[in-house]
């Protein structure tokens, strides 16, 4: 396994030499992180940068993309929950309407 522990200024040399068409190409992530972890462009209101760089400064987050990171993990786990839910909600109508489906606690 490649060695991850690389300076910013190493990563900024390597995305200066990448070129190819006169275009920019940021291989960067590909060499530090392998296939884990892709780069993207993000806009946010001035208010919620200042949100995010808030946290940051008091320590809730090591940096930005942590705070996006945890962030959309969250909201991953939150629509999961909701999915559980859902069908919890459904099986629960179903029993109500075939009780005979139930499984007898003295047969567990």
């Amino acid at each position: 396994m490649q060695d991850r522990a690389w300076d910013r200024s190493t990563a900024r040399a390597l995305t200066k030499r990448i070129y190819s068409d006169g275009k920019v190409y940021c291989l960067v992530n590909s060499v530090v992180y392998g296939d884990y972890l892709s780069q993207v462009q993000l806009r946010l209101s001035h208010e919620t940068l200042e949100e995010i760089d808030r946290w940051v400064a008091e320590g809730r987050f090591k940096s930005r993309s942590d705070a996006v990171r945890t962030i959309i993990s969250f909201y991953e786990e939150r629509e999961k929950t909701r999915e559980f839910l859902k069908m919890l909600m459904k099986r629960s109508e179903e029993t109500r309407k075939h009780p005979e489906s139930l499984i007898p606690p003295e047969e567990l």
